[in-house]
């Protein structure tokens, strides 16, 4: 008969660890899990939330091809066995002393610490915006509150505009926010209702994804859908009693009036304990000031990062975890004993669909991109659609969470 998984007791007693993992994501489980795999005798998790999402999938609740229930699992379900959680937030970093205070007020020393807590929205970053939300004309997939409400709002619409945008850099996988507005869409074209509305696109850059090969197949389906692209531009402000959403191009700012529904996505920084305690880069977004190869912290040597918070210079993903993460593990321990460092080269994937089941998936790392050897390997795919949606989740739950990947 098979022993019962012991869930982890949040409420042990913390005063130290050897290695203290601050975030309980994608980033802080996996390498959590790596390490011990590794063997690792003494990692703790700090992660105030009792709820581990697979983010990705977020994407798909908003296109109405999965549920919350999909998404979620308890924290506690996925602290790899032989991990302590502490179930608090971090409040301060003594790097100098290498201390955590928490939120509840405990201490907890460390030899090695590393720092994966995700970023946060940047409300304040567009005035207007999380009102919009509340008010319900505005949302996106990015919110785990706002992502079940995408679906049926899109597919209620008829007539009018309807404004989607792609967050700045640093956020969480940018280039995914395309997946709810290609898979709208194709809804619409299909219910015939696509002529009458009009569909704008803003983006930061010049290109969506900027990778040479997969950009050509997001503009054919641009054109396709007859969607409107503000390029080089951003959401400025939102009006939420008059449904306006104001975007500065390089033209001027334009407004969009009477708004059907808007997928905007909000700003991201981390969280602001990581500049506050000095350990921030001097960029606006205050990400952990690491080398962007090494993963090691540019000051304190005993500091590391991983995942959307660390300054690594390219876009953050699930799949880059999957390169982050065994770099990290080695580090740490070839810094330990006086070894080599391994080197992470900016590898990332980002996934966008192009239709309710056509997917092109795109790799790149600091080189440029490193496209699948397939008869042109950026062309969306059916097989790619249903990689993403149905057998990466069951990979990431079952192996990457695990260690194992």
């Amino acid at each position: 008969m098979t022993t019962p998984r012991r869930a982890p007791r949040p409420t042990d007693p913390v005063t130290h660890a050897e290695v203290l993992v601050v975030g309980g994501g994608n980033a802080g489980i996996s390498l959590a899990a790596k390490l011990l795999r590794d063997g690792a005798q003494d990692v703790v998790v700090l992660e105030p939330s009792p709820v581990h999402r697979y983010r990705p999938l977020l994407n798909y609740v908003g296109a109405g091809q999965a549920a919350p229930a999909d998404v979620e699992r308890p924290m506690a379900s996925v602290v790899p066995d032989g991990c302590r959680w502490v179930q608090d937030a971090v409040a301060s970093v003594d790097a100098e002393t290498r201390t955590v205070r928490t939120r509840r007020g405990a201490s907890i020393g460390y030899t090695t610490l590393v720092l994966c807590p995700g970023m946060r929205e940047d409300w304040a970053a567009t005035p207007g915006l999380q009102d919009a939300y509340s008010s319900g004309w505005a949302g996106s997939t990015y919110v785990p509150s706002s992502a079940p409400l995408v679906w049926p709002a899109l597919t209620g619409i008829r007539t009018g505009p309807v404004v989607f945008s792609m967050p700045p850099e640093p956020a969480p996988c940018a280039p995914t926010a395309l997946k709810p507005l290609f898979m709208a869409c194709d809804h619409w074209r299909r219910r015939g209702v696509l002529a009458d509305l009009d569909v704008t696109l803003v983006i930061p850059e010049e290109q969506a994804l900027g990778v040479a090969g997969a950009d050509e197949h997001l503009e054919v389906a641009f054109a396709s859908y007859g969607i409107t692209v503000l390029r080089r531009s951003r959401v400025q402000a939102v009006d939420p009693v008059l449904r306006a959403v104001d975007i500065v191009t390089p033209a001027g700012t334009r407004r969009v009036d009477d708004v059907a529904y808007a997928h905007l996505v909000p700003h991201y920084r981390a969280p602001e304990w990581i500049t506050e305690s000095g350990l921030g880069d001097a960029g606006p977004a205050g990400l952990v000031d690491v080398d962007p190869a090494t993963l090691r912290h540019q000051r304190f040597g005993d500091v590391w990062a991983i995942g959307d918070a660390a300054s690594i210079g390219t876009r953050s993903s699930g799949g880059a975890l999957r390169k982050q993460v065994p770099v990290v593990a080695h580090n740490i321990a070839a810094a330990a004993r006086g070894r080599r460092l391994r080197s992470y080269d900016g590898y990332t994937v980002m996934p966008v669909t192009t239709a309710r089941d056509r997917l092109m998936l795109v790799q790149a790392d600091r080189k440029g991109p490193r496209p699948l050897k397939l008869p042109d390997p950026f062309a969306p795919r059916r097989a790619a659609w249903w990689l993403d949606r149905y057998v990466l989740p069951q990979t990431y739950w079952h192996r990457l969470l695990r260690g194992k990947v």
